[in-house]
């Protein structure tokens, strides 16, 4: 049986990008199958490849938001670089920007006005806040929004709020954007037109922060930070073994509590003891709780530890660092990592999360160096070698 192709072969997306949160939507469009123009500037590009060069010389962000697009570097600030963009987008079927609040719709490159020009475009504006209210205008970088979302007040221990520590912001802002430019594509596959997306990072991370906004608003109080610990099931945290690694443990109910005693804990008086038998006691008793699970595993080592609490069916999970993320037995077993090619050769890189059994493969392409396929995107839109020398002559394209 013949596999199916990706599912978003022949769509071409225009994206004015930078940092994160468009780059990282736009990505998982190419690698479904969409081919992805990134516009870069022509000093330096998307400033995201200058925040570290640890990905064997290159920025770890710009690698892992980037793969499989082709580069564009263009003065959008000349008239005539400007013109080539639009003349892109006349083309295309889905445009993606994140500019400072104002600066795509003094370019007209605004979702609104794109739209108004192309009926069947679908064109994103991902901003931080908003294109209306208070903070329209304010500066939104992650940590910023991850503040004002309240995600950093849940998160972190009950001395110490912390931001996550993965871009949250950026993220939630991309994946809404991917799924907003893929209903927006079934739309317009019904009814022939496209139209604006809109996303916030701020709404998108306040959607996320649902649980403890549903739980303050209605009558509750704002769940406490209580670093690794849940605050209200016990015993669900992290504890040491006897090699110095670290198991976390969730008991969800009260069989499974019977269970912890009885195999683990080597406790089984406790197992029905009205002082540890429901969760509202364990809570009320989380210290003596904490003593128990911490005195039974550390006299284990992780391996063990966990061996123990799998045979007797305690959600359980080793505290890994990202080293051993990279060398996690689950993504070898099930084979999810590739090689990218890159201007710095060959870079281990996941394989996206969404897999379509029966198609192809998604589309991991090549980190782009800035301005490689400047030319190919030129000609394709019927300049000559002239034409295309003289723009990188006046400095209009790299």
């Amino acid at each position: 049986m013949q596999s199916q192709p990706l599912p978003l072969e022949g769509i071409t997306v225009v994206a004015v990008e930078q940092a994160v949160a468009a780059p990282f939507a736009t990505r998982q469009l190419a690698d479904l199958g969409a081919r992805v123009i990134k516009v870069e500037r022509i000093d330096g590009g998307d400033f995201a490849r200058g925040y570290d060069s640890a990905a064997s010389g290159l920025a770890s962000h710009f690698v892992w938001c980037n793969r499989g697009k082709e580069s564009l570097a263009v003065d959008l600030k000349d008239p005539r670089g400007l013109d080539v963009v639009r003349r892109l987008v006349a083309d295309a079927d889905v445009f993606v920007q994140n500019l400072a609040q104002g600066a795509a719709a003094r370019l007209g490159l605004d979702a609104a006005t794109l739209c108004a020009e192309h009926p069947r475009l679908v064109a994103v504006d991902i901003s931080g806040y908003g294109p209306s209210g208070p903070y329209a205008d304010k500066r939104a970088y992650d940590m910023l929004v991850q503040c004002e979302a309240g995600l950093v007040s849940v998160t972190g221990t009950p001395e110490q709020p912390v931001k996550a520590g993965v871009p949250a912001a950026d993220i939630a802002a991309a994946m809404y954007a991917f799924s907003g430019v893929l209903a927006a594509l079934v739309r317009r596959g019904t009814t022939g037109r496209g139209g604006p997306v809109e996303v916030s990072m701020l709404d998108a991370l306040a959607e996320w922060m649902g649980h403890p906004l549903h739980h303050a608003m209605h009558g509750g109080t704002p769940p406490e930070r209580t670093g690794l610990a849940h605050s209200v099931i016990v015993p669900y945290d992290v504890y040491s073994t006897a090699d110095g690694g670290r198991v976390l443990l969730s008991v969800q109910n009260d069989r499974e509590w019977r269970r912890l005693a009885q195999q683990v804990l080597g406790t089984p008086e406790l197992a029905d003891d009205p002082g540890y038998a429901t969760n509202p006691a364990r809570v009320a008793n989380r210290e003596r709780v904490d003593t128990l699970v911490t005195k039974a595993l550390v006299a284990l080592g992780a391996d063990e530890a966990v061996a123990r609490l799998d045979a007797a069916g305690i959600a359980c999970a080793r505290l890994r660092d990202v080293r051993e993320v990279a060398e996690h037995p689950q993504l070898a077993a099930r084979n999810r990592w590739r090689d990218v090619d890159s201007p710095a050769g060959p870079l281990r890189a996941l394989l996206p999360p969404i897999t379509l059994p029966g198609g192809e493969e998604a589309r991991m392409g090549a980190v782009p160096r800035l301005g490689e396929h400047t030319g190919v995107v030129l000609r394709g839109l019927g300049m000559t070698e002239s034409d295309v020398a003289g723009l990188r002559r006046d400095g209009v394209v790299r």
